[in-house]
């Protein structure tokens, strides 16, 4: 399974053309003790960059983008019940899976080794 990151923190996990979609470890990091996450429907369409949810901690409320357009096939319900899991497994807690429409966008998304220099430098 490869994964891919947005420069705002979001990866999809990509096996085939579903994906998972989540918060990195930074992003877990930075935000603190999540407490909510808005989540779309099983059925709606998200679109490659727009904005499919929210995570809210008690420092911030961030929105979540999608790395891809796709179809969101299922969302991760133990979220609505316990949404620190988020912060115990960032990469392990997906909040949507998505049917990819299209591959080649992920071309246009970041390797762990391109992400893990694009945190290097924010953090200086």
């Amino acid at each position: 399974m490869k994964i891919y990151y947005l420069p705002s923190h979001e990866y999809i996990k990509v096996e085939d053309n579903i994906g998972l979609v989540g918060i990195s470890v930074y992003a877990a990091k930075q935000l603190g003790t999540v407490t909510y996450v808005d989540m779309p429907e099983e059925g709606d369409d998200v679109e490659k960059e727009e904005v499919f949810g929210a995570v809210e901690s008690r420092k911030a409320a961030s929105d979540l983008f999608a790395p891809v357009s796709g179809e969101v096939l299922e969302v991760n319900e133990e979220l609505a019940d316990n949404p620190r899991l988020i912060n115990n497994a960032p990469l392990e807690t997906w909040i949507m899976k998505v049917k990819i429409n299209d591959l080649s966008e992920l071309d246009a998304l970041m390797d762990e080794a391109a992400y893990a220099a694009y945190c290097e430098g924010l953090s200086h």
